[in-house]
Protein backbone atom coordinates (compact mmCIF):
# COMPACT_ATOMS: atom_id res chain seq x y z
CA UNK A 1 0.00 0.00 0.00
CA UNK A 2 2.29 3.49 -0.81
CA UNK A 3 -0.72 6.22 -0.62
CA UNK A 4 0.57 9.63 -1.76
CA UNK A 5 3.18 8.33 -4.48
CA UNK A 6 1.97 8.42 -8.00
CA UNK A 7 4.61 7.57 -9.66
CA UNK A 8 7.69 6.41 -10.81
CA UNK A 9 8.69 8.16 -14.33
CA UNK A 10 11.21 10.55 -13.55
CA UNK A 11 10.32 13.60 -14.35
CA UNK A 12 11.74 16.78 -14.28
CA UNK A 13 10.49 19.85 -12.65
CA UNK A 14 11.63 23.89 -13.67
CA UNK A 15 12.70 26.13 -10.57
CA UNK A 16 10.28 28.69 -9.85
CA UNK A 17 11.29 32.18 -9.63
CA UNK A 18 14.96 33.22 -10.25
CA UNK A 19 17.59 31.54 -8.32
CA UNK A 20 21.04 33.11 -7.81
CA UNK A 21 23.70 31.24 -8.76
CA UNK A 22 26.24 29.87 -6.77
CA UNK A 23 28.98 32.01 -6.55
CA UNK A 24 31.08 30.39 -3.70
CA UNK A 25 33.07 27.44 -4.72
CA UNK A 26 34.82 27.44 -1.68
CA UNK A 27 34.77 24.07 0.54
CA UNK A 28 33.63 23.42 4.05
CA UNK A 29 30.39 24.34 6.10
CA UNK A 30 29.85 28.13 7.47
CA UNK A 31 27.32 30.79 7.84
CA UNK A 32 28.66 33.34 5.77
CA UNK A 33 28.23 33.24 1.76
CA UNK A 34 26.99 30.02 2.19
CA UNK A 35 24.18 29.48 -0.57
CA UNK A 36 22.12 26.43 1.08
CA UNK A 37 21.23 26.39 4.16
CA UNK A 38 20.65 22.80 5.96
CA UNK A 39 18.64 22.39 9.29
CA UNK A 40 18.35 18.78 10.81
CA UNK A 41 15.81 18.51 13.55
CA UNK A 42 17.98 17.04 17.29
CA UNK A 43 20.15 14.48 18.09
CA UNK A 44 18.01 12.69 21.35
CA UNK A 45 15.34 11.10 19.20
CA UNK A 46 17.34 9.26 16.46
CA UNK A 47 21.52 9.66 16.83
CA UNK A 48 21.26 8.85 12.84
CA UNK A 49 20.98 13.57 12.22
CA UNK A 50 24.31 13.44 13.68
CA UNK A 51 26.35 10.51 13.08
CA UNK A 52 25.14 10.29 9.61
CA UNK A 53 22.87 12.73 8.19
CA UNK A 54 25.85 15.48 8.86
CA UNK A 55 28.72 13.74 7.77
CA UNK A 56 27.25 12.83 4.66
CA UNK A 57 25.83 15.79 3.36
CA UNK A 58 29.20 17.31 4.33
CA UNK A 59 31.06 14.82 2.51
CA UNK A 60 28.86 15.76 -0.46
CA UNK A 61 28.83 19.23 -0.41
CA UNK A 62 32.55 19.43 -0.04
CA UNK A 63 32.85 16.83 -2.91
CA UNK A 64 31.47 19.32 -5.02
CA UNK A 65 33.02 22.54 -3.93
CA UNK A 66 29.91 24.14 -2.76
CA UNK A 67 29.81 26.09 0.76
CA UNK A 68 27.18 24.58 2.86
CA UNK A 69 25.81 25.88 6.58
CA UNK A 70 24.59 22.81 8.31
CA UNK A 71 22.77 23.53 11.87
CA UNK A 72 20.82 21.51 14.21
CA UNK A 73 18.18 23.30 16.33
CA UNK A 74 18.31 20.31 18.93
CA UNK A 75 14.41 19.83 19.53
CA UNK A 76 14.01 23.50 19.85
CA UNK A 77 11.24 25.19 17.49
CA UNK A 78 12.26 28.75 18.08
CA UNK A 79 15.95 28.11 17.57
CA UNK A 80 14.97 26.16 14.44
CA UNK A 81 13.25 29.42 13.17
CA UNK A 82 16.19 31.47 13.99
CA UNK A 83 18.25 28.99 12.27
CA UNK A 84 16.84 29.40 8.94
CA UNK A 85 16.03 33.78 9.66
CA UNK A 86 20.32 33.71 9.54
CA UNK A 87 20.66 31.06 6.89
CA UNK A 88 18.13 33.43 4.29
CA UNK A 89 19.75 36.37 6.26
CA UNK A 90 23.03 35.59 5.20
CA UNK A 91 22.38 34.80 1.61
CA UNK A 92 21.27 30.95 1.34
CA UNK A 93 19.20 30.96 -1.94
CA UNK A 94 17.95 26.94 -1.17
CA UNK A 95 17.01 26.06 2.30
CA UNK A 96 17.07 21.62 3.24
CA UNK A 97 15.33 21.31 5.81
CA UNK A 98 14.01 18.39 8.59
CA UNK A 99 11.22 20.07 10.56
CA UNK A 100 10.44 19.91 13.92
CA UNK A 101 6.66 19.58 13.18
CA UNK A 102 4.53 21.04 10.34
CA UNK A 103 3.54 24.50 11.80
CA UNK A 104 7.12 25.45 12.22
CA UNK A 105 8.04 23.96 9.06
CA UNK A 106 5.42 25.66 7.60
CA UNK A 107 6.30 29.26 8.68
CA UNK A 108 9.90 29.06 7.49
CA UNK A 109 8.56 28.00 4.32
CA UNK A 110 6.48 30.90 3.98
CA UNK A 111 9.18 33.52 4.62
CA UNK A 112 11.28 31.76 2.67
CA UNK A 113 9.26 31.86 -0.55
CA UNK A 114 8.62 35.25 0.28
CA UNK A 115 12.26 36.11 0.08
CA UNK A 116 12.66 34.16 -3.08
CA UNK A 117 14.39 30.93 -1.24
CA UNK A 118 13.69 27.31 -2.55
CA UNK A 119 12.81 24.63 0.08
CA UNK A 120 13.52 21.43 0.31
CA UNK A 121 11.72 18.98 2.60
CA UNK A 122 14.88 16.93 4.26
CA UNK A 123 13.32 13.48 5.39
CA UNK A 124 9.72 14.95 6.38
CA UNK A 125 7.39 16.09 4.39
CA UNK A 126 5.85 19.44 6.04
CA UNK A 127 2.46 19.62 5.68
CA UNK A 128 0.39 22.75 3.83
CA UNK A 129 4.26 24.02 3.75
CA UNK A 130 4.17 23.52 0.04
CA UNK A 131 8.01 23.50 0.08
CA UNK A 132 9.19 22.96 -3.96
CA UNK A 133 10.64 19.20 -3.17
CA UNK A 134 10.77 16.62 -0.74
CA UNK A 135 13.41 13.99 -0.61
CA UNK A 136 12.79 10.91 1.97
CA UNK A 137 12.45 7.09 1.73
CA UNK A 138 9.07 5.25 0.66
CA UNK A 139 7.49 5.76 4.35
CA UNK A 140 4.64 3.78 4.17
CA UNK A 141 6.88 1.16 2.29
CA UNK A 142 9.64 1.61 5.47
CA UNK A 143 5.92 0.97 7.39
CA UNK A 144 5.11 -2.15 5.91
CA UNK A 145 8.25 -3.45 5.73
CA UNK A 146 7.66 -2.85 10.12
CA UNK A 147 4.46 -5.10 9.99
CA UNK A 148 6.04 -7.36 7.50
CA UNK A 149 8.87 -7.88 10.03
CA UNK A 150 6.91 -8.56 13.08
CA UNK A 151 4.80 -11.04 11.59
CA UNK A 152 6.95 -13.11 9.89
CA UNK A 153 8.93 -13.22 13.64
CA UNK A 154 5.91 -14.48 15.00
CA UNK A 155 5.01 -17.02 12.56
CA UNK A 156 8.49 -18.43 12.91
CA UNK A 157 7.70 -18.42 16.82
CA UNK A 158 4.42 -19.92 15.94
CA UNK A 159 2.72 -17.38 17.77
CA UNK A 160 -1.60 -18.47 17.73
CA UNK A 161 -3.52 -15.05 18.05
CA UNK A 162 -0.61 -12.93 19.46
CA UNK A 163 -1.66 -9.23 20.58
CA UNK A 164 -0.16 -6.80 18.83
CA UNK A 165 0.75 -3.37 20.20
CA UNK A 166 1.62 -0.02 18.05
CA UNK A 167 3.84 2.22 19.40
CA UNK A 168 3.93 5.01 16.57
CA UNK A 169 6.04 7.89 15.96
CA UNK A 170 5.34 11.35 17.10
CA UNK A 171 2.33 12.75 16.05
CA UNK A 172 2.88 15.87 14.75
CA UNK A 173 5.38 13.78 12.01
CA UNK A 174 3.87 12.69 9.13
CA UNK A 175 6.83 10.44 8.96
CA UNK A 176 4.78 8.60 11.48
CA UNK A 177 1.68 9.12 9.61
CA UNK A 178 3.09 7.33 6.48
CA UNK A 179 4.49 4.43 8.91
CA UNK A 180 1.53 3.36 10.16
CA UNK A 181 -0.33 3.65 7.11
CA UNK A 182 1.93 0.80 5.97
CA UNK A 183 2.19 -1.30 8.86
CA UNK A 184 -1.48 -1.22 9.48
CA UNK A 185 -2.22 -1.87 5.76
CA UNK A 186 0.10 -5.38 6.39
CA UNK A 187 -1.83 -5.98 10.34
CA UNK A 188 -5.11 -5.04 9.66
CA UNK A 189 -6.34 -7.79 7.69
CA UNK A 190 -5.34 -10.37 9.87
CA UNK A 191 -6.87 -8.32 13.11
CA UNK A 192 -10.22 -8.06 10.92
CA UNK A 193 -9.05 -11.97 10.22
CA UNK A 194 -9.11 -13.33 13.89
CA UNK A 195 -5.33 -14.23 13.06
CA UNK A 196 -4.33 -11.70 15.26
CA UNK A 197 -6.11 -9.49 17.91
CA UNK A 198 -5.11 -5.40 17.95
CA UNK A 199 -3.45 -4.77 20.95
CA UNK A 200 -2.73 -0.61 22.21
CA UNK A 201 -1.88 1.80 20.25
CA UNK A 202 -0.47 4.98 20.99
CA UNK A 203 1.65 7.62 19.67
CA UNK A 204 5.07 8.40 21.45
CA UNK A 205 4.93 12.43 21.72
CA UNK A 206 7.79 14.11 19.66
CA UNK A 207 9.44 10.52 19.44
CA UNK A 208 10.77 11.00 22.63
CA UNK A 209 12.41 7.60 24.02
CA UNK A 210 12.08 7.91 28.14
CA UNK A 211 8.07 8.52 27.40
CA UNK A 212 8.25 4.85 24.97
CA UNK A 213 9.03 3.68 27.98
CA UNK A 214 6.60 5.06 30.13
CA UNK A 215 3.82 4.79 27.81
CA UNK A 216 5.02 0.65 26.75
CA UNK A 217 5.21 0.24 30.94
CA UNK A 218 1.67 1.32 30.84
CA UNK A 219 0.70 -0.73 28.18
CA UNK A 220 1.81 -3.63 29.28
CA UNK A 221 0.95 -4.09 32.56
CA UNK A 222 -2.45 -3.10 31.50
CA UNK A 223 -2.28 -5.54 28.64
CA UNK A 224 0.37 -8.67 30.05
CA UNK A 225 -0.29 -10.94 27.26
CA UNK A 226 1.28 -8.75 24.33
CA UNK A 227 2.82 -10.71 22.07
CA UNK A 228 4.53 -8.32 19.29
CA UNK A 229 5.52 -4.71 19.25
CA UNK A 230 5.45 -2.60 16.40
CA UNK A 231 8.18 0.18 17.63
CA UNK A 232 8.40 2.99 15.20
CA UNK A 233 12.11 3.39 15.16
CA UNK A 234 15.08 1.67 17.30
CA UNK A 235 14.78 4.04 19.80
CA UNK A 236 11.13 3.48 20.52
CA UNK A 237 11.78 -0.28 20.14
CA UNK A 238 15.10 -0.25 23.07
CA UNK A 239 12.63 1.46 24.99
CA UNK A 240 10.21 -0.87 24.64
CA UNK A 241 13.11 -4.15 25.05
CA UNK A 242 13.94 -2.50 28.32
CA UNK A 243 10.42 -2.52 29.68
CA UNK A 244 9.87 -6.40 28.50
CA UNK A 245 13.91 -7.00 30.35
CA UNK A 246 12.37 -6.43 33.32
CA UNK A 247 9.66 -9.06 32.76
CA UNK A 248 11.94 -11.38 30.83
CA UNK A 249 10.39 -11.18 27.86
CA UNK A 250 12.99 -9.56 25.83
CA UNK A 251 13.61 -12.00 22.50
CA UNK A 252 10.53 -13.49 23.34
CA UNK A 253 8.52 -10.92 22.31
CA UNK A 254 9.17 -9.79 18.50
CA UNK A 255 9.43 -5.97 18.54
CA UNK A 256 10.01 -3.46 15.10
CA UNK A 257 12.42 -0.81 14.88
CA UNK A 258 14.07 1.08 11.91
CA UNK A 259 17.11 2.89 11.24
CA UNK A 260 19.74 0.62 12.09
CA UNK A 261 21.42 2.31 14.49
CA UNK A 262 24.40 0.36 16.09
CA UNK A 263 22.03 0.21 19.59
CA UNK A 264 19.14 -1.27 17.13
CA UNK A 265 21.46 -4.17 15.12
CA UNK A 266 22.95 -5.05 18.55
CA UNK A 267 19.68 -5.62 19.39
CA UNK A 268 19.06 -7.97 17.08
CA UNK A 269 22.01 -9.69 17.08
CA UNK A 270 21.05 -10.22 20.33
CA UNK A 271 17.52 -11.43 19.19
CA UNK A 272 15.95 -9.11 21.69
CA UNK A 273 14.73 -7.10 18.27
CA UNK A 274 13.14 -8.72 15.15
CA UNK A 275 14.13 -6.33 12.90
CA UNK A 276 15.32 -2.18 12.04
CA UNK A 277 14.72 -1.27 8.63
CA UNK A 278 18.20 0.28 6.68
CA UNK A 279 17.46 3.26 4.99
CA UNK A 280 20.93 4.30 2.84
CA UNK A 281 20.95 7.54 4.47
CA UNK A 282 24.47 8.61 2.30
CA UNK A 283 22.16 7.92 -1.01
CA UNK A 284 19.44 10.17 0.36
CA UNK A 285 22.07 12.71 1.63
CA UNK A 286 23.55 12.67 -1.52
CA UNK A 287 20.53 12.80 -3.34
CA UNK A 288 19.69 15.91 -1.43
CA UNK A 289 22.45 17.44 -1.75
CA UNK A 290 22.95 16.99 -5.67
CA UNK A 291 19.17 18.86 -5.48
CA UNK A 292 20.27 21.64 -3.78
CA UNK A 293 23.34 22.48 -5.51
CA UNK A 294 21.12 22.03 -8.89
CA UNK A 295 19.03 24.57 -7.50
CA UNK A 296 21.36 27.33 -6.56
CA UNK A 297 22.86 26.48 -10.12
CA UNK A 298 19.56 27.96 -11.37
CA UNK A 299 19.65 24.13 -12.89
CA UNK A 300 16.14 22.02 -13.11
CA UNK A 301 15.30 19.56 -10.32
CA UNK A 302 15.10 15.85 -10.67
CA UNK A 303 12.18 13.98 -9.28
CA UNK A 304 11.06 10.31 -9.72
CA UNK A 305 7.61 10.30 -8.72
CA UNK A 306 5.59 12.84 -6.26
CA UNK A 307 4.14 12.13 -2.37
CA UNK A 308 0.44 13.77 -1.86
CA UNK A 309 0.46 16.35 0.77
CA UNK A 310 -2.87 16.03 2.18
CA UNK A 311 -3.39 19.23 3.84
CA UNK A 312 -1.44 21.44 1.09
CA UNK A 313 -4.11 19.32 -1.37
CA UNK A 314 -0.83 19.44 -3.70
CA UNK A 315 1.45 16.53 -4.99
CA UNK A 316 4.95 17.44 -3.76
CA UNK A 317 7.72 16.96 -6.76
CA UNK A 318 9.90 13.90 -4.98
CA UNK A 319 13.33 11.60 -4.64
CA UNK A 320 12.12 8.50 -3.01
CA UNK A 321 14.32 5.97 -1.84
CA UNK A 322 13.70 2.21 -1.13
CA UNK A 323 14.28 0.89 2.27
CA UNK A 324 15.47 -2.15 3.03
CA UNK A 325 14.52 -5.14 6.03
CA UNK A 326 17.66 -6.40 8.40
CA UNK A 327 17.30 -9.31 10.04
CA UNK A 328 20.54 -11.19 11.97
CA UNK A 329 21.42 -12.98 8.83
CA UNK A 330 21.64 -9.68 6.72
CA UNK A 331 23.20 -7.14 9.18
CA UNK A 332 26.58 -7.27 7.59
CA UNK A 333 25.20 -6.03 4.98
CA UNK A 334 24.93 -2.48 7.02
CA UNK A 335 28.44 -2.63 7.64
CA UNK A 336 29.81 -3.77 3.77
CA UNK A 337 27.78 -0.53 3.13
CA UNK A 338 29.56 1.55 5.11
CA UNK A 339 26.90 2.61 7.47
CA UNK A 340 28.22 1.50 10.66
CA UNK A 341 31.85 -0.19 10.94
CA UNK A 342 32.55 -3.62 12.24
CA UNK A 343 34.87 -1.65 15.32
CA UNK A 344 31.96 -0.02 16.58
CA UNK A 345 29.41 -2.81 15.91
CA UNK A 346 30.92 -5.71 17.68
CA UNK A 347 31.76 -4.88 20.48
CA UNK A 348 31.82 -7.15 24.21
CA UNK A 349 29.20 -9.69 23.43
CA UNK A 350 28.22 -8.81 20.72
CA UNK A 351 31.75 -10.00 18.70
CA UNK A 352 30.79 -13.57 18.91
CA UNK A 353 27.04 -12.53 17.55
CA UNK A 354 28.94 -10.55 14.84
CA UNK A 355 31.11 -13.79 13.76
CA UNK A 356 28.54 -16.28 13.55
CA UNK A 357 26.59 -14.11 11.52
CA UNK A 358 29.23 -13.31 8.94
CA UNK A 359 30.47 -9.79 10.13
Amino acid sequence: MRKGILGIAAVSIALLGSLTACGDDSKGSGGGGAKIGVILPDSKTSARWETADRKYLQEAFDGAGVKADIQNAQGDKNAFQTIADQMMTNGASVLLMTNLDSGTGKAVIQKAKSQGVTVIDYDRLTLGGGAQFYVSFDNVKVGSLLGEGVAKCLTDKNAANPVVAYLNGGPTDNNATLLKTGYDGVLKPKFDAGQYTKGPDQAVPEWDNTQAGTIFEQMLTSQPNIGGVVAANDGLANAAIAVLKKQKLNGQVPVSGQDATVQGLQNVLKGDQCLTVYKAIKKEAQAAAELAIALTKGQQGQANGTVRDPEGKADVPSVLLEPKPIYAANVKDVVADGYVTKAELCTGEIAALCASNGI
